[in-house]
């Protein structure tokens, strides 16, 4: 079965739930499942180098009846080899590759050239959506709250504060309704200008990251993914409008379309001594009306 050529159109990141699209490719798996390769889907999958938000739930349907999406992963193809997850050797984009959604099936698959339909379970991926805009205001909210502890002039963010989130972010997973950010403070963060002392008091600092955020929620500004074309690799950026004005910043995830659907954003701040540094876990919780 010859593969794609070209990259999987995608619809998840203007929040659809469902989609129709026709079978290019069927690659079987070690495990016994497969990889089915689509020309478009509504399914969002994990993205091998920054996994922060999970593979949506869904199923298939096609002649052989509806089948359980068990997992959906970022592939690339490169002179006639489809790599999956973590054996896909360079970050999407990568010039010379074409990128694709693999949706993996358990038993029966569909045939190369059927038309199949992609449904998401749009509560769990609401709840996701949800969490992922609410770990972007968490991370603009909580450098805001550490602008003063820096002694040397840094990289900014979409608001103009020292970005601490960018420069200390060791790990960020999105959750339903949250996410989980760990950030490390070492050497390298120190030499920059960063100041631990700032984090003496996470409580603290934590307040002041909510008090933020509930401005912004309570302002209930629009929420959108800009992009210029539909296929994977195209670039996307997560908007929002904010009291101060409008902030952008790149993402390929999927979001709310309003910071009207949220009740509140709230963070708490936890550190740890751990080798070399001090750790920060961040843990942001959304409650949707």
């Amino acid at each position: 079965m010859a593969l794609p050529e070209t990259d999987t159109l995608v619809s998840y990141p203007d929040g659809a739930t469902s989609s129709t699209g026709t079978v290019l490719h069927v690659e079987p798996l070690p495990d016994g499942r497969s990889a089915v390769l689509l020309d478009e889907t509504a399914f969002h999958p994990v993205d091998t180098a920054w996994p922060d938000q999970p593979a949506d739930r869904g199923t298939l349907t096609s002649a052989s009846g509806t089948h359980a999406i068990v997992d959906g992963v970022t592939g690339g193809i490169r002179d006639g080899k489809l790599y999956l997850g973590a054996d896909l050797p360079v970050r999407t984009g990568a010039e010379g590759w074409t990128f694709v959604v693999a949706h993996v099936l358990e038993g029966a698959v569909p045939e190369v050239g059927e038309t199949v339909r992609v449904e998401v379970d749009a509560q769990h991926r609401a709840a996701l959506s949800a969490g992922h805009t609410a770990c972007h205001l968490a991370s603009l909210a909580l450098d805001a709250a550490l602008a003063d502890a820096w002694s040397k002039d840094v990289a900014t963010d979409a608001l103009g504060n020292p970005a601490f989130d960018a420069l200390a972010i060791q790990r960020s997973r999105i959750v339903p309704n949250g996410s989980l950010d760990t950030y490390r403070i070492g050497k390298s963060l120190r030499r920059k200008g960063f100041t631990p002392a700032a984090l003496a008091d996470p409580v603290d600092v934590a307040a002041h990251a909510n008090a933020r955020l509930a401005e912004w929620v309570e302002a209930g500004g629009a929420v959108s993914i800009e992009r210029t074309e539909s296929s994977l690799t195209a670039r996307r950026t997560w908007a929002c409008e904010l009291p101060t004005g409008r902030v952008e910043i790149p993402c390929g995830g999927t979001h709310l379309e309003s910071l009207s659907e949220l009740a509140s954003v709230t963070v708490a701040l936890t550190t740890g001594e751990i080798e070399g540094g001090v750790e920060l876990v961040m843990e942001t919780t959304a409650t949707v009306r």
